[in-house]
């Protein structure tokens, strides 16, 4: 997994900008990060990370932020503390968000992995960082791909 470095205090109009709104994911989705990384939506890549610096999804409350993200492809989210309100959409929607202390060691494009269940970052040096734990539902969340497939699937497994 590539990472993505970002600053901190990204908020919900460089991921989503507002004059793209009236529009689909796709279209947000090309001018995702912008005015931070133009080239991200281009070159982001199905499994990559993003790691960014504290605050990350500060701003408005809308929900594509979070989503624009899934559809890229994007697997997660690394940062020391996100928004509230971003940080439930984000699972919401089946977003990953790691809250990491030591999120600020990880370098741009440095190949990384992850274990969400165990809460840790392996950084290609070999060093692993310890993130704050993920509850069960909101795990739950991010693996059946968002709380609307989730209701879904238990709907369906209903008599």
């Amino acid at each position: 997994m590539r990472a993505w470095r970002l600053p901190s205090d990204v908020d919900t109009d460089q991921l989503a900008p507002g004059y793209a709104m009236k529009h689909g994911l796709d279209l947000i989705a090309r001018h995702c990060l912008e005015g931070v990384r133009p080239e991200f939506a281009i070159q982001v890549q199905h499994g990559d990370v993003i790691v960014a610096g504290a605050n990350f999804g500060i701003g408005s409350s809308r929900e594509q932020a979070a989503s624009v993200l899934v559809h890229l492809g994007v697997a997660a989210v690394i940062a020391p503390s996100y928004s509230g309100l971003y940080y439930r959409n984000a699972f919401n929607v089946g977003l990953l968000l790691l809250t990491c202390a030591g999120a600020h060691t990880i370098a741009d494009d440095e190949a990384i992995t992850f274990d969400a269940r165990a809460a840790t970052v392996r950084r290609a040096n070999g060093d692993t960082l310890t993130c704050k734990p993920i509850s069960t539902l909101l795990l739950d969340l991010v693996e059946a791909g968002g709380l609307l497939n989730q209701l879904k699937r238990r709907r369906a497994m209903s008599p």
